[in-house]
């Protein structure tokens, strides 16, 4: 790969500049793609936007910024995409900054003309970069943007580039998307990172196999379908537990989809039992209730534990011996053990604790 150094002005960079949203980012006088497949949509917070256009008004030396250079002469962003979106809008109007001495925010036409000479002036450092997409990819994989480490799945939009990523970002990865509009209550993180894209595809995928999926449907030019699972799935969690509760975030609503549904199990029956786990002490993973009312493994509910007072408790009223096979054991040799079972209403204390040796209890227990 060829790395050549160029300076290049505001002036000359947000010229032209022109944000068509699904159609693309372009600047340098359409010159410029902005924001390729693989770039990440705008992440920075308005005090890092503020925090370019105040360096460059102050003429204090800017990080470096990488294009590549394609076969037609024009150029896309390697790295710099969110300096580079933050000085056109701002060129442009689309936003104020306090600059100076000034204690109120001033927008790029309520500078003095020396203060826009001044900004529109500046030189960016930027190199062009020659090489094959591939090399391209491994470039950009490697440097850093700005402290704005790329997500895994913003990765494999860059690798898995094409019109199904393209439809994909639509439904899932834009501020106010469908999937934020109807699942920002179930799913962790959020859309324009990507994680909603990642989630769902993850569902979908056969043994969650996100890479193969994505490979498979890349050359595909809608990803509807997608859309219509990850649509139905929420559906069906809305039917199944019409109550919403903050425990619901983040529960793996696809795998249960995947393995219970489509079928809508009695949401009368199974409200009653949610609130009686919501309100259950010895349940300490409330989110895990919902996995838990399916397959009724306790594991979900990370059931509390005996203290360590309780276990010396019983294993002194025990005088030491497990009351299975009636041998004696130091109590470093044994677990605490319910004595009536937590699915039959026994409570984590030191009432009903009991210890036994950790071959019975594993017996017990089936582990």
């Amino acid at each position: 790969m060829n790395i050549d150094p160029k300076k290049i002005s505001v002036r000359e960079l947000s010229k032209g500049y022109s944000d068509n949203a699904d159609g693309g980012v372009t600047g340098y006088d359409g010159k410029l793609d902005i924001r390729p497949p693989f770039q990440r949509e705008f992440v920075y917070k308005d005090h890092q936007r503020d925090a370019v256009i105040d360096t460059v008004s102050e003429g204090f030396p800017l990080n470096v910024m990488y294009w590549a250079v394609r076969e037609n002469g024009e150029f896309e962003i390697i790295d710099g995409q969110q300096r580079t979106i933050s000085l056109c809008q701002y060129v442009h109007g689309d936003f104020s900054v306090k600059i100076g001495s000034f204690k109120e925010k001033r927008a790029f036409h309520n500078l003095h003309d020396d203060e826009q000479k001044k900004l529109l002036d500046y030189e960016l450092t930027i190199y062009l970069c020659s090489g094959t997409d591939t090399e391209k990819l491994k470039w950009f994989n490697t440097i850093n943007i700005a402290g704005e480490e790329l997500t895994k799945q913003e990765l494999r939009n860059a690798v898995y580039h094409g019109e199904w990523v393209t439809e994909a970002k639509k439904w899932f990865s834009r501020p106010n998307c469908p999937a934020q509009s109807i699942g920002s209550k179930y799913l962790n993180g959020s859309a324009i990172r990507q994680d909603y894209l990642e989630t769902a595809i993850k569902w979908h995928a056969p043994n969650g196999d996100i890479e193969q999926y994505m490979s498979d449907h890349q050359k595909k030019s809608s990803a509807k379908e997608l859309w219509d699972y990850f649509d139905a799935v929420i559906e069906w969690a809305q039917a199944c537990f019409p109550k919403y509760r903050p425990q619901m975030k983040g529960v793996p609503w696809g795998p249960l989809y995947n393995e219970h549904g489509p079928a809508v199990i009695d949401p009368l029956k199974t409200e009653e039992e949610v609130k009686r786990l919501i309100i259950d002490d010895d349940v300490t993973n409330k989110s895990g209730i919902y996995s838990f009312v399916f397959d009724r493994k306790e594991k979900h509910l990370s059931i509390r534990k005996f203290t360590e007072k309780d276990r010396i408790e019983a294993y002194e009223r025990q005088n030491g011996v497990c009351p299975v096979c009636k041998e004696t054991f130091s109590i470093n040799e044994m677990e605490a053990d319910h004595i009536d079972p937590w699915h039959a209403g026994g409570k984590t204390n030191a009432i009903n604790c009991q210890m036994l040796c950790k071959e019975d209890n594993r017996r017990k227990s089936g582990t």
